[in-house]
């Protein structure tokens, strides 16, 4: 009834039945087991799984030439997991920022972030970023103006610069309100295709431009238009530049130093000047300004402050009863009036609101301490050049344009 009980010696192997991971344990350091045929135990050694995981990196010992017999270890720093609540996008931002953030940027700069993406070109062709810029000495400008004008840009200064051909055939109105052209090399249609769009001007500048009759119609479309230079230029006739002067009622300050005009011309602004001019530079006429245009334009302009008739060789002392007439005049110019006498200049002293007296080419210098000394109120021959409508005065880093700070400015060449 009862089994007799053997010893354990006598007991048959069993091996062929253990489990697999006793067996893999003594078979591990001749060869490695797949892990899929080893998963499913659940009570899984953990030398075994040491064996599964890849061969971690072992530091790594250098030497170098300065401390050869203190070895060092080169360590990688762990990485920190970023925590995806933390991070922060740049398409999360608001308009309002990133246009901060771009108002900070030069125009170079501004250029490249407008090609990252869509909403990033829309805002980097904002008009607020775009109210003044500077492309002074820069060749081939038609590309970056076209694109500057389109953009909306307020103050613009391009002087001295190859403008070409800018493309403006989908803008109808620009929205430039300064603009300094002095001495660029530009056609005439181009410049009357500029000024055609142009109806918002209140300063502007075309010093040494040819001009012609379209651009001085296109310029009376500007009724606030209060500082103009048009020093050195031609190719208008007289009726345009009476039209012109006709309806811009608000003019400050009148630079027509040096034109190529007939006696039509001069008389055309003398009875056309509005009587709001309080700055007025009318040098360079010789032969073609007289004394009885100087008696008109005191009557037209009787809020005239700084005066500049130098170069007219026709006047003489008998105009000073003339400049008597005008309370606010506080500089005046008559610089190589070679028919004013110098002993006549001491009439002056009955113009208390006189301040600043220009006569070079009529005073020697050895007479000049006896005009100073007859003249005490009046600074005599202290400025050398005009800046009557002149957009920037001073030194040529200066990138002011009226008063106004050119924000942006290009220092390296233009690529659409």
């Amino acid at each position: 009834m009862f089994r007799e009980r053997k010893h354990l010696q006598e007991l048959p192997s069993s091996s062929g039945n253990l489990p697999k991971w006793t067996q893999l344990q003594e078979t591990k350091k001749t060869h490695k087991v797949p892990f899929e045929d080893n998963c499913e135990n659940e009570c899984t050694p953990q030398d075994l799984i040491q064996s599964w995981s890849p061969p971690q990196k072992r530091p790594r010992i250098c030497k170098g030439k300065e401390n050869e017999d203190v070895p060092f270890v080169l360590a990688r720093r762990p990485r920190k997991k970023r925590e995806s609540e933390a991070v922060i996008s740049w398409d999360s931002l608001p308009d309002e920022l990133l246009l901060r953030i771009f108002h900070g940027l030069p125009l170079v700069d501004l250029l490249k972030v407008s090609r990252v993406c869509k909403r990033w070109h829309r805002l980097a062709f904002d008009e607020s970023l775009w109210h003044s810029v500077d492309l002074t000495r820069k060749a081939l400008l038609a590309p970056a103006l076209s694109q500057v004008l389109t953009a909306g840009v307020v103050a613009l200064r391009c002087p001295r610069t190859c403008i070409g051909k800018p493309s403006l055939k989908n803008i109808r109105s620009l929205r430039v309100q300064h603009m300094d052209l002095s001495s660029c090399t530009v056609s005439v249609a181009v410049l009357e295709d500029i000024i055609g769009r142009c109806f918002r001007l209140q300063d502007l500048s075309l010093e040494g431009l040819v001009l012609s009759d379209q651009v001085l119609i296109c310029l009376a479309q500007n009724p606030e238009l209060l500082r103009l230079n048009m020093s050195g230029c031609s190719g208008f006739s007289a009726h345009s530049l009476g039209e012109m002067l006709h309806h811009c009622t608000r003019l400050d300050e009148l630079n027509m130093s040096w034109c190529e005009f007939t006696l039509d011309h001069v008389k055309a602004v003398v009875n056309n000047i509005p009587e709001s001019v309080t700055q007025l530079n009318l040098s360079g006429y010789r032969q073609n300004l007289h004394i009885a245009d100087v008696e008109v334009l005191v009557a037209r302009c009787p809020h005239i402050a700084n005066l500049d008739l130098s170069d007219n060789v026709l006047l003489t002392s008998d105009s000073f009863q003339h400049f008597c007439k005008l309370p606010a005049l506080h500089q005046l110019a008559l610089s190589r009036c070679y028919q004013i006498h110098p002993a006549a200049l001491v009439d002056f002293e009955n113009l208390p609101s006189l301040k600043m007296l220009e006569v070079f080419g009529i005073l020697q210098d050895t007479n000049l301490p006896i005009l100073t000394k007859g003249l005490p109120h009046i600074k005599i021959n202290s400025c050398y050049f005009t800046t009557i409508a002149r957009p920037t005065v001073g030194s040529k880093k200066n990138r002011d344009i009226w008063g106004i700070s050119c924000r942006l400015a290009y220092r390296a060449p233009f690529t659409a």
